[in-house]
């Protein structure tokens, strides 16, 4: 009983994260992707180009805040036009988005190691079983990636509002992609600008930002240390750490979607294996 009054109270005075119940207003601009496609790095990015201090793990809940971590009055309180990270999938009410969207297959391996760290999943956790899981959309409350993607890409693709970055493009070209994010924005940044920008939410400068808080706050220290948050972000890095056979099973599930996006080939024929692995 006191726990649902507390809850009650909570959500009366807007202390709890919103989510898909944010309150959106008209020049809102969001940053959208499912999960561990890139977003906190397209955040760092754009934070370095619109902030007048210094940015780090805490500072960019501030400047590009995610709808599902601050809370509703927090969010109320921020200055518009704002810039709002989210994982949602489509949402009407959202009238501007750039959308970031990465290789399934990258994807998926991102997301096993970001289990691992959270302790949502054990070690030893059967990749196999993992697979499964993304396959069927039972890694969170996003749906799959195939289904993610195709309510933004199926309602928006085409419209003025909308901008698609490929976060392979993105990390093959920094400063470019950025820029066209920058022109989406509103923004006019310098080369020098985008330059600083990328040279300081590189990978590299991110790791050593995000070991420097977990050390001297603890506010980032992960709940497995050997798992830290930010990894190599590298493109491809599926080849190494999923096995063949399941990148075929994603290949062989959402092959024609990834093709379309640039992800390969599209596989022959659909899969015939069971994907409602728990």
């Amino acid at each position: 009983m006191l726990k649902a009054i507390g809850k009650a109270v909570v959500h009366a005075l807007g202390l709890r994260p919103h989510g898909r119940n944010v309150e959106v207003f008209a020049d809102d601009v969001f940053i959208v992707s499912y999960p561990k496609s890139g977003n906190s790095w397209v955040r760092f990015l754009i934070a370095h180009l619109v902030a007048e201090g210094p940015v780090d793990f805490s500072s960019v809940q501030g400047i590009v805040p995610g709808i599902d971590f601050l809370s509703a009055n927090k969010l109320g309180s921020l200055t518009r036009p704002r810039i709002l990270k989210s994982h949602e999938y489509f949402d009407p009410r959202y009238e501007k988005l750039m959308y970031l969207v990465r290789d399934p297959r990258d994807v998926v391996v991102s997301y096993y190691h970001h289990d691992l760290r959270r302790r949502l999943i054990p070690e030893g956790y059967p990749m196999e079983q993992y697979v499964g899981r993304f396959l069927a959309g039972r890694l969170d409350p996003y749906g799959s990636w195939h289904e993610h993607v195709g309510s933004w890409l199926g309602a928006r693709d085409g419209d003025p509002g909308f901008l698609l970055v490929r976060y392979e493009d993105l990390s093959a070209t920094p400063q470019q992609g950025l820029r066209r994010i920058a022109d989406f924005l509103g923004l006019c940044p310098s080369d020098a600008e985008l330059e600083l920008a990328c040279e300081r939410s590189s990978f590299d400068a991110m790791r050593k930002l995000e070991r420097y808080q977990a050390e001297t706050a603890g506010t980032l220290s992960p709940v497995r240390v050997q798992q830290p948050f930010v990894r190599s972000g590298t493109v491809g890095g599926w080849r190494r750490e999923l096995p063949s056979a399941l990148a075929a099973r994603i290949t062989a599930r959402w092959g024609r979607t990834m093709a379309a996006l640039g992800y390969g080939e599209p596989a022959p024929a659909p899969e015939l294996a069971d994907e409602t692995a728990s």
